[in-house]
């Protein structure tokens, strides 16, 4: 039955892990934005961006997760206990994505929504790593953010299980 146990707690550690992974980075500054031209967290017009020119802009660990669909190690990412009123952006684009009443602590060790802003995010199949899963990425600019399951709590049953590095977080004291 421990065997059992074991092994099931492994294949489930595994469905959101993947082979690469940047390192940790705990500030909750994101300087993404800065030297970033095609930043807005207004203008929602698709991005058609090279890797290549990604590569110039975003900081080593952003580009990897999400240009290349690495994955931060788990329980080591800035949004994974993390409980403040506001809203999740794409760290690469400013595109909106999630607003945190839809966060809940899924104990998985990484940030989990049970829901995002449709007009934020798509869906792409994922057949890496020996599984099927669903990818999820920014509508407007293509970057990887995570994958989604059917694990997930009421109302709607699913778990964003998204990496902190892809997010920036705005909260509502912050906003003007």
């Amino acid at each position: 039955m421990k065997t059992l146990i074991y092994l099931l707690a492994i294949i489930s550690f595994q469905m959101c892990t993947q082979v690469k992974q940047p390192e940790n980075n705990l500030k909750m500054d994101n300087n993404s934005s800065k030297n970033n031209p095609y930043y807005s967290r207004t203008d929602r017009t698709k991005l058609t961006v090279s890797n290549a020119e990604w590569r110039k802009i975003l900081s080593p660990d952003l580009y990897a997760v999400a240009r290349q669909a690495d994955t931060e190690r788990p329980f080591t990412g800035k949004y994974n206990e993390f409980d403040e009123l506001g809203d999740y952006y794409c760290a690469v684009c400013g595109n909106h994505l999630f607003r945190s009443d839809s966060k809940f602590s899924s104990t998985c060790g990484w940030p989990s929504f049970f829901e995002a802003d449709k007009e934020g995010v798509a869906y792409n199949r994922d057949s890496s790593h020996g599984m099927e899963r669903t990818e999820v990425v920014c509508k407007r600019c293509d970057s990887h953010l995570g994958h989604i399951f059917n694990d997930g709590p009421p109302p709607t049953g699913t778990r964003y299980c998204m990496n902190s590095v892809s997010l920036e977080f705005v909260g509502d004291s912050e906003k003007k």
